[in-house]
């Protein structure tokens, strides 16, 4: 696996991951996954991390906007503070709305191997509902996809693999684009205040986007370095999610009108 940096570092647990475990036959043997898409989850995720290669799809319904000190991009799916308002009662994601690549890999995440550091290994969350033993499968409605034939990977683990992988490479390349971007000092703290239909006016704060002025007086060399490293596609779908804004809105309006009034 390739060397990298990965997001389960450090104390906090990325979000949604509350018992990852290295993947091993001895361990893990017996295991599998249920193959039921279910994101219930994420039905607390009013942000949620996204790399630059899918942002062009992300922006249609979601605002992109970066938090936290490393700038982390992030899509907003809801209005509300543990509130995700494209994911409903049964744990489906709202259609056609793009689902993000985060949200596709759990229960699956890449970590450090401590016996070799700097070297990353195939980690599963135990605290998933989806993880279950093989042997329940006589006595469950479903199809489970277990994660070792033997002592060898199944097709279901090398695909998570490959999936983690590839997250983790576009991971890494984000950041980096966001290096450039914050080393021209084009981020700006911002709040936006949000109107609900009937009236209500939420406020929500403690997030970045970049400066478009500033962007927009960049020199003609910090413009080429920019898109030397990649990082204007990643500028140009943040600037043109604004626009989604209004689909949360919508959403929010729509979810209002789903809930039993009382």
């Amino acid at each position: 696996m390739a060397d990298a940096k990965t997001d389960l570092a450090g104390d906090a647990m990325p979000l949604f991951y509350s018992r990852p475990e290295a993947l091993n036959p001895a361990r893990h043997g017996s295991l599998g996954l249920t193959a039921r898409s279910d994101f219930g989850f994420a039905r607390a995720a009013h942000a949620i991390p996204v790399v630059a290669s899918e942002m062009p799809a992300a922006m249609r319904s979601y605002p992109i906007v970066f938090i936290g000190a490393a700038k982390a991009p992030v899509i907003i799916t809801g209005v509300r503070q543990d509130e995700n308002l494209f994911v409903d009662a049964d744990g489906k994601w709202t259609g056609p709305h793009y689902i993000p690549a985060y949200v596709r890999r759990y229960p699956f995440i890449l970590a450090e191997d401590p016996k070799a550091p700097g070297r990353l290994t195939l980690c599963v969350d135990r605290a998933s509902e989806r993880v279950v033993d093989q042997l329940l499968a006589p006595f469950r409605d479903e199809k489970i996809a277990p994660f070792f034939s033997g002592s060898e990977p199944t097709e279901a683990t090398r695909q998570a693999l490959a999936f983690c992988n590839q997250f983790q490479i576009d991971f890494n390349a984000t950041r980096a684009m966001i290096e450039r971007i914050d080393a021209h000092g084009l981020f700006a703290p911002r709040q936006s205040k949000v109107t609900l239909e009937g009236g209500e006016v939420l406020n929500l704060t403690d997030f970045q986007v970049i400066d478009e002025p500033a962007f927009n007086k960049l020199s003609d060399e910090a413009f080429l370095d920019l898109r030397k490293s990649g990082a204007l596609g990643l500028l140009y779908c943040h600037l043109a999610s604004t626009n989604s804004w209004t689909s949360l809105v919508h959403q929010a309006s729509l979810r209002k009108a789903w809930l039993p009034a009382g």
